[in-house]
């Protein structure tokens, strides 16, 4: 651990496992609040998806980020008016967070049964130390 790590760490006041899961939660509203209302059209998804995932990767502890987006809503024509503002409901994210020794997986889909982009911790666990 880095002394930054180290003083970075010595300010939480939990356990690695409840931090893990407080990271995922903090990554979770960085893709929500940082793109929904995004314009976006067919062309610019996938760059769209590839700058979202990089982005949640750059912060601390993400080991892996997958961000699709539903490409249901483009309309077949393509001129200056073919965009839709991004919104939840049709971005679908993955997101594995690992401190130490413990790895969570959270996500991010459009629930129907419940009408709301739900954020959810999918897996947490204690992984085996060297």
């Amino acid at each position: 651990m880095t002394d930054r790590e180290s003083l970075a760490a010595g300010r939480f006041n939990c356990s690695i496992r409840e931090r893990a899961l407080f990271e995922a939660g903090i990554k979770m509203g960085t893709v929500y609040h940082q793109f929904v209302g995004t314009p976006i059209n067919s062309e610019g998804v996938q760059a769209l998806e590839a700058a979202m995932e990089k982005s949640i990767c750059s912060q601390p502890y993400v080991e892996s980020a997958s961000i699709h987006i539903d490409r249901g809503v483009f309309s077949k024509s393509r001129d200056r008016y073919s965009y839709f503002s991004l919104t939840g409901e049709k971005i679908d994210v993955v997101v594995k967070i690992r401190i130490q020794g413990v790895s969570v997986t959270a996500e991010m889909r459009y629930d129907p049964e419940i009408g709301y982009p739900l954020m959810f911790v999918s897996n947490i666990e204690d992984l085996p130390q060297p």
